[in-house]
C-alpha cells in the first residue's frame, strides 16, 4: 500500500478461533512465565476489556510476539510466517502447536497482494472485536533504534474503527537475541500506552490520513520504548547500482 493509494476492500472470512491450545498458554504457561521472568508490566488499565483494539508494538526480538501475548490483560492475535504452520514431522507439529498457543494467524508474508492481504487477516480478527498485536516498523529492529512506521497500521485502525494501544517494549532483545536458540532470563519492561483515537485524521482511503495517523502512533511508541529513533524504515537498502537509482526514481511500496 503506498502513501496515497485507493483501498479496495475485499470481503473478509472469519477468522481463526482461539482453541484449547491457546486456552493452555493463556491458562497455565502465561502465570509461569510471569512467576520466572517477573517482567515489568504497567499500562494494562490502557487496554479496553472488550472491543476492537490494536496493540501496536516496537520491535526488538523475535520473542516479542511471545512476550505480548503473556503481557496482555485479554487475549490477543497477531500474524505470523504460514511457514510456521505448513512443516511437516515432529518438528511442524512442535511449530504448529506453539504458534497457535501463542495466538497466531498464518498469512503469507511480502509486498503487494501478501501484504493486502495479511493486512485483511487483521481487520477479519478485528471486526470480530479481538484485539489484534502489529508491529508498525515492519519487522524487527536489529540495531536497538525505532524505524518509521508503515501505514497498514492505520488503514487497519481507520478501517474498523479501532482504538490503538501503543505498546513500549523494552529488553526483550536481550532474552533472545539474534542468533540465539533458546531464550535467556533477562529483566524485560513492557509498557501499555493510553488508547488513542485516530478518526479525527480522516478516512482509511486517505493516504496523508493513513501517514499522519501513523506517525501519531510511532510517536506514542516512542515515548514509550525511550529508543533513538532512526527516521526512516527498517528494509534492506537496495543492491547495486541500478537498484538505488531505480529506487530514488520509483521509490518502492511501503505499508
Amino acid at each position: 500500500m503506498t502513501e496515497h493509494d485507493e483501498v479496495q476492500s475485499p470481503e473478509v472470512d472469519e477468522p481463526v478461533r482461539q482453541g484449547p491450545a491457546y486456552r493452555i498458554f493463556r491458562g497455565i504457561l502465561r502465570p509461569l512465565a510471569l512467576l520466572v521472568y517477573r517482567p515489568k508490566i504497567t499500562g494494562t488499565e490502557n487496554v479496553p476489556a472488550t472491543g476492537r483494539v490494536i496493540l501496536a508494538s516496537n520491535h526488538l526480538s523475535f520473542i516479542d510476539s511471545v512476550v505480548i501475548p503473556l503481557a496482555s490483560p485479554r487475549p490477543v492475535q497477531f500474524l505470523a510466517k504460514n511457514d510456521y504452520f505448513t512443516g511437516t514431522g515432529f518438528r511442524g507439529w512442535v511449530s504448529r502447536t506453539f504458534f497457535t498457543a501463542i495466538g497466531a494467524v498464518g498469512v503469507e508474508r511480502g509486498a503487494g497482494a501478501d501484504a493486502q492481504a495479511a493486512l485483511d487477516a487483521g481487520r477479519g480478527i478485528l471486526e470480530h472485536d479481538n484485539a489484534f498485536a502489529i508491529y508498525p516498523e515492519g519487522t524487527r529492529s536489529l540495531d536497538g533504534r525505532l524505524y518509521r512506521g508503515r501505514t497498514g497500521v492505520a488503514w487497519l485502525a481507520l478501517q474498523t474503527g479501532s482504538v490503538v494501544v501503543p505498546v513500549g517494549l523494552i529488553g526483550t532483545q536481550e532474552i533472545q537475541p539474534v542468533g540465539a536458540k533458546l531464550p535467556r532470563i533477562r529483566p524485560v519492561t513492557v509498557r501499555f500506552g493510553a488508547p488513542l483515537d485516530l478518526s479525527s485524521h480522516g478516512p482509511a482511503t486517505s493516504g496523508r490520513a493513513r501517514r499522519t495517523a501513523t506517525d501519531e502512533i510511532m510517536a506514542a511508541i516512542h515515548a514509550l520504548s525511550e529508543q533513538e529513533l532512526a527516521g526512516v524504515y527498517n528494509e534492506k537498502p537496495p543492491e547495486g547500482t541500478l537498484a538505488k537509482i531505480a529506487d530514488r526514481i520509483a521509490p518502492r511500496e511501503r505499508r
